[in-house]
């Protein structure tokens, strides 16, 4: 097992997303493989690597890559954002079976995977995240990180999960919680501006748009966890700072107004809000755009057994060694050199053995 799984690692770091083409690199490649674990009987075929990577248990794979990254990368990382990303072939409409959909914990400032969790669909992602919160709490792995996550998961029981595990919370406020929005939306339209902490505005690049904002926050957020005012209320805990973000999205032939709420147990300021709020983008831009476009993941046809589920955990082995490399090559570049040199690989691959 051992040798398979880390055939279809180099494979993947090597530019090849299929079985077949994995095999086949590995058996052109078998004296560079031997240098680290014996392949006595060469390598498998790809119907074999296939056959296997179906029957490997997903969760303990899962819970073998956290404590990985862990001991690899021992430093608590400060922000971590959560998000879900659909594989969007790899569902199977004859045996009724949708899109493998992952929800992954992603170090924004590192840029490291820490950590995924498989569901069903979307409308999943709530029983995954406490879970994968959980799996990454073990021996205070989450200790003082601030962890964001999207609207989705704006209730209580995830709230109470991040804080149990010693870290706090960066909650997105929208149409799903309309009480608690217009609340914080009534607080910034009648606070005085002495009353809020703002920061100048922030200039970033997202895509073809650019991008301006503006993000004051408030610290009076004593009147959240108030009595409790009518049946069914949302009462997070340890509210401490809540935080409207405005941005001006210059496009082509016109400008796009936006606003968002976030509420957090942090007694943040406007300009660390700021940065967590853009680091949440990070999970959008600098994960899931990169495993579509440089990695196929929306491409993989897998959808027999627990296949798509390793094989998205084994794209997040490749993605977390090609971003140890210090050079200013893109990914996509680094992954073709690591499939023609075999010493810039073994460079790679120096996180993965340690």
């Amino acid at each position: 097992m051992p040798e398979v799984l880390f055939l279809v690692v180099c494979g993947t770091i090597c530019d090849f997303d299929d079985y077949d083409l994995i095999a086949d690199w590995g058996q052109t490649h078998l004296a560079f493989l031997r240098r680290y674990l014996p392949y006595d009987h060469g390598v498998p075929g790809g119907r074999w690597l296939t056959i296997l990577m179906n029957r490997i248990d997903p969760n303990l794979f899962s819970a073998a890559f956290t404590d990985w990254v862990r001991q690899v990368w021992p430093d608590r990382p400060e922000l971590i954002a959560i998000d879900g990303k659909t594989s969007r072939r790899s569902h199977d409409r004859s045996a009724g079976q949708p899109a493998l959909h992952l929800v992954s914990a992603f170090a924004t400032t590192s840029r490291l995977v820490l950590g995924q969790e498989a569901v069903a669909d979307k409308s999943s992602e709530l029983a995954a995240i406490p879970a994968l919160i959980e799996r990454l709490a073990g021996n205070d792995g989450l200790k003082g990180a601030l962890v964001s996550i999207d609207a989705v998961a704006t209730n209580a029981t995830i709230a109470r999960t991040i804080r149990d595990a010693k870290a706090d919370y960066l909650l997105a406020v929208k149409a799903n919680q309309p009480t608690l929005r217009q609340e914080i939306e009534t607080f910034f339209n009648d606070a005085p501006l002495t009353s809020l902490d703002s920061d100048t505005p922030m200039s970033t690049r997202a895509m073809a748009a650019s991008n301006s904002a503006w993000s004051p926050s408030a610290k009076e957020a004593d009147w959240l966890s108030g009595d409790q005012r009518f049946p069914g209320e949302l009462r997070l805990p340890d509210a401490s700072t809540i935080i409207r973000v405005t941005w001006r999205t210059e496009l082509k032939d016109r400008g796009r107004f936006d606003t968002r709420y976030y509420i957090s147990s942090a007694a943040l300021s406007a300009k660390q809000a700021a940065q967590a709020v853009r680091g949440h983008w990070a999970i959008e831009n600098s994960l899931h755009w990169v495993l579509d476009v440089v990695f196929n993941d929306d491409q993989s046809h897998l959808r027999k057994g627990h296949g798509a589920k390793n094989m998205a955990v084994v794209r997040h082995f490749a993605f977390n060694l090609l971003r140890t490399i210090a050079d200013k090559r893109s990914l996509k570049s680094r992954r073709k050199i690591a499939g023609w040199d075999t010493a810039y690989l073994q460079t790679i691959l120096g996180n993965l053995t340690r």
